[in-house]
C-alpha cells in the first residue's frame, strides 16, 4: 500500500527545489524506466503494475520494486494515462564540463530555452544525430523536470547535459560558434567545419544580445512561407540534420 508520505514525496519531485533537496527525480513509462535501469544512473525504487513488471523483465536485485494496482499508480503519476511504471532515480553529481571533450565534435549550446517539451525534444534529437553534449545556460529549464524527462523518451540517460554561465563558456572556448539568427547566412550554404558549437536561443527572444559578439557564423533557416519563426526544437533538429548531412557528426 502506498503511504501518504510516499505520495507526498513523489508529488514534491515535480518541483526543482524538492528534487534538489531529495536528490531524486521521476521517470515514467516502461521504456524510459528500462533505459535508466541500463544506464549509469542509480535507481532508488520502481513502482509498477503487475503487467508492467512482466514487461520490465529482470531488474537488478539492488533496485527496490513495489507492485501497485492501476488506482495506486494513478495517485503518483503525473500523466493523464499512466504508463504502468514509475521510477525514482538519483540525481547525478554535477559533472564538470571538460572543454577538451568538445574539441573534435559538434555540441549544442542553449540560451534560456524555457519550455520543458522543447528541451526534451532537443535532447532526444541530439542523441538521434550523435551529439553527446548539450551546454545549457543557467536559465534553461531543468533537464530533470518530469515533462523534460518524459519528452526525452530515455535519451536523457545517455546525453550529457551541463548548466553553466554560457557567456563565460563562449568567451573561453576556441571552437567556432554557429548562432541561429533570422538574418544569418543560409544553413544550406554554411560550412559547419569539423567541430563547433551550435547556439540556439530562447523561444521568444532568441539569442541574448550579449552573446551576439561571440558568434562566428550567423546562420538562418531560409523562410519560404510567412511564419514569423520556427519552434526552437524544430530549428535545432534542422541544424543537426544539416551538420549530419555534411558528414561531420559521427554515426
Amino acid at each position: 500500500m502506498l503511504s501518504k508520505a510516499q505520495i507526498s514525496l513523489i508529488a514534491s519531485l515535480q518541483h526543482k527545489k524538492f528534487r534538489n533537496q531529495q536528490q531524486m527525480f521521476v521517470v515514467e513509462g516502461i521504456k524510459s524506466v528500462l533505459e535508466f535501469v541500463h544506464s549509469n544512473y542509480k535507481i532508488q525504487k520502481i513502482y509498477a503494475t503487475a503487467d508492467a513488471l512482466a514487461k520490465l523483465g529482470k531488474i537488478p536485485q539492488n533496485i527496490k520494486l513495489e507492485e501497485l494496482n492501476d488506482t495506486e499508480l494513478g495517485k503518483i503519476s503525473q500523466l493523464k494515462n499512466p504508463q504502468g511504471a514509475l521510477a525514482l532515480v538519483q540525481l547525478p553529481n554535477d559533472a564538470e564540463l571538460d572543454a577538451k571533450a568538445l574539441e573534435t565534435k559538434h555540441s549544442l549550446v542553449l540560451d534560456d530555452v524555457q519550455d520543458p517539451g522543447n528541451l526534451g525534444t532537443i535532447i532526444r534529437t541530439a542523441e538521434w544525430f550523435g551529439i553527446e553534449h548539450i551546454i545549457c545556460s543557467i536559465g534553461t529549464v531543468d533537464c530533470y523536470n518530469p515533462k523534460v524527462v518524459q519528452a526525452t523518451m530515455g535519451s536523457l540517460s545517455r546525453v550529457k547535459i551541463y548548466y553553466v554561465d554560457i557567456e563565460q563558456f563562449l568567451q573561453e572556448s576556441s571552437l567556432p560558434v554557429f548562432g541561429a539568427l533570422l538574418d544569418g547566412a543560409s544553413i544550406y550554404e554554411t560550412n559547419f567545419s569539423d567541430a563547433g558549437l551550435i547556439l540556439m536561443g530562447n523561444e521568444g527572444n532568441g539569442i541574448r544580445k550579449s552573446l551576439l559578439s561571440r558568434i562566428d557564423h550567423a546562420v538562418t533557416i531560409p523562410r519560404i512561407g510567412k511564419a514569423e519563426s520556427l519552434n526552437v526544437a524544430i530549428a535545432t533538429t534542422l541544424f543537426c540534420s544539416e551538420v549530419a548531412r555534411q558528414g561531420f557528426l559521427k554515426r
